[in-house]
């Protein structure tokens, strides 16, 4: 049996009837029996035996199996997003729709990692699969309700022409916040500058403060989908990899 093992490089030890495997990394040390097989007695030589098993010393470990099978998870978000993106249009014209669209965007990481698992039922599942496929559905409800509410607003502003009520809403919160500057400016007896009421009455600054709110609505949505993943990644916690 060789001095030293192939993989890290350790001393074996020289005496008979030792372990055939590595003390400090266990990895297996029979290739010499390999190589001494002759090619007239049927066997294959060393290096082919070796290259053939890996167990060369420029060998690369094989790597793991996936851990999350990204196709069919990326397929059941979308599918998912989808859906509460449709349930979100449909619940501006049908009030009745509204607690099952904030039911469904809540409990999105759970309906995903539901299907996930329909279609994959040896997949491998813990805690932090779950926490990965959930930040993919938060992503994907983003980009779903961000299309969707912008072409929505698309078809009210120019086609339609329903884009009143939001108006009249946006002018009310920017009057509102205009009042409460103008109360902070006499408690300390400083005046209002004249650019602030020009600022908030400007299109651009609603748009940005549109912008905004859907960049945060964003992030909470996808730290909620995250957790949520976790959650149920926990409670699905499966420990047996696909081949």
């Amino acid at each position: 049996m060789q001095e030293t093992c192939h993989r890290c490089g350790g001393e074996l030890a020289a005496a008979g009837g030792e372990s055939p495997f590595c003390p400090h990394c266990g990895a297996p040390q029979l290739t010499l029996s390999l190589e001494n097989q002759s090619v007239e007695t049927g066997g294959e030589s060393g290096s082919a035996a070796a290259s053939a098993t890996g167990e060369t010393t420029n060998a690369a470990v094989p790597p793991r199996p996936r851990q999350v099978e990204w196709k069919t998870a990326i397929r059941c978000a979308a599918l998912v997003a989808g859906v509460g993106s449709v349930l979100s249009l449909a619940a501006v014209q049908f009030s009745l729709l509204a607690t099952l669209s904030l039911m469904w965007i809540v409990s999105a990481s759970l309906i995903t990692l539901g299907l996930y698992q329909k279609r994959k039922p040896a997949a491998w599942m813990d805690v932090r699969v779950g926490a990965r496929i959930g930040l993919v559905v938060g992503v994907c409800l983003a980009l779903g309700l961000g299309i969707s509410a912008a072409g929505w607003g698309m078809v009210a502003r120019f086609g339609t022409h329903t884009m009143g009520s939001f108006d009249v809403q946006m002018a009310a919160i920017m009057a509102q916040v205009l009042r409460t500057i103008q109360q902070k400016s006499v408690e300390q007896s400083s005046p209002v500058p004249a650019w602030i009421p020009e600022l908030l009455g400007s299109p651009e600054f609603h748009a940005g403060y549109v912008l905004f709110c859907c960049a945060f609505a964003a992030i909470f949505l996808t730290a909620l989908s995250t957790l949520g993943g976790a959650l149920s990644g926990l409670l699905r916690t499966r420990r047996k990899a696909t081949v």
